[in-house]
């Protein structure tokens, strides 16, 4: 059998790969063995997860930030975009509408906004938690102190999303001003696993100057880290962005990727990101079928989604949160997966 194939069994018998051995199985890709990989990661998550398909409501409530990354959309220098803030009433009023739609997770994500302070978001977090005891509540705000992520904790907050975006801190240099580092994101993540938060991460797929070498120490640092939840989705430039004419990732190499993650964590939660669905019209079938087990619909109000784009194109910014669930209800449906009404939590417990 050639290397690459047993590589695969190794990952599928919990064997740990070298840094050689990653970038060896990403520059050896092939069909045929993505159709050996898809078999086995695919097998992994039923054997786990059953046929289940956990939904996320998504409320996207700013689009305020104060970094400056290269390659999103909702920066702060870029002049072109229509600032908004959701009020805490307004948030409150997307979970109310998620939970009579089934949802039993809400998502609050948006740029790093020193409106939503500590105390607001601990405010926001707590009434959210007071109403929907059931729910879990996960974070997606950003690079935050210690003491920050542990009052948020506090206040009821169960999960924590924040995507290293590369481990290399030359390549991550290259995508992000010299205020913000590889680095302390890490510590950012490690912080959060102290305090207790079941944490989420993961990277860009194809991002600008990104090599086979930097795909192997992410995966290298998603093995130690050991999160509850990794998102990967591809590189989509945004064209108010010094990234506008760089190619995106492709939809190949990002559901290789969630075969071969899915095969090294097997209990992790794995979604099928939006921008997967924005580079192919089956991209979160095809990223279910390669392993993932996480939809994430959208709970934001339809008028401010447009304005939420941290990449171009991107998919269901006028759908309203009804037609977002009913419409992956049916897409999953079509290739023998259930949308089910859970908290969804992960099975990879290991703070």
């Amino acid at each position: 059998m050639k290397e690459e194939f047993h590589l695969i069994d190794q990952l599928e018998m919990d064997q740990f790969l070298s840094r050689d051995e990653w970038i060896f199985l990403i520059e050896h890709r092939s069909d045929a063995l993505e159709r050996y990989l898809f078999e086995k990661s695919e097998a992994v998550r039923i054997r786990e997860y059953g046929h289940d398909i956990y939904i996320r409501g998504l409320i996207e409530f700013t689009n305020y930030c104060h970094n400056d990354c290269y390659y999103c959309g909702i920066r702060k220098s870029n002049p072109n975009i229509l600032r908004y803030r959701l009020s805490p009433s307004e948030i409150l009023s997307c979970c109310h509408i998620g939970y009579e739609l089934g949802f039993r997770t809400f998502v609050l994500q948006g740029g790093e906004d020193n409106w939503f302070t500590t105390k607001r978001m601990a405010e926001i977090v707590a009434e959210i938690h007071s109403h929907f005891p059931d729910c879990a509540i996960t974070l997606s705000i950003g690079e935050r102190s210690r003491e920050s992520y542990q009052a948020l904790f506090d206040a009821g907050a169960d999960r924590y999303l924040l995507r290293h975006e590369t481990y290399d801190p030359v390549h991550y240099r290259r995508l992000h001003p010299d205020s913000l580092s590889a680095v302390h994101r890490r510590k950012c993540l490690w912080d959060l696993k102290e305090i207790g938060y079941h944490i989420g991460t993961g990277f860009m797929v194809g991002s600008p100057f990104q090599t086979a070498e930097n795909l192997a120490d992410d995966l290298l640092f998603l093995k130690e880290l050991n999160p509850q939840m990794v998102g990967i989705g591809p590189f989509i430039p945004h064209h108010d962005t010094r990234f506008s004419h760089e190619p995106p990732g492709t939809l190949k190499l990002t559901l290789f990727l969630l075969g071969l993650i899915r095969l090294m964590i097997p209990k992790v939660l794995l979604p099928a990101t939006t921008a997967l669905g924005t580079i192919s019209p089956q991209g979160r079938e095809l990223g279910i079928r390669a392993g993932a087990n996480v939809v994430m619909p959208n709970l934001s109000p339809t008028e401010v989604r447009k304005n939420y784009l941290l990449y171009d194109n991107k998919i269901c910014t006028g759908e309203e949160s009804a037609q977002c669930r009913d419409c992956l209800e049916q897409r999953m449906a079509s290739i023998g997966y259930q949308v089910v009404v859970s908290r969804g939590d992960s099975r990879n417990r290991s703070i």
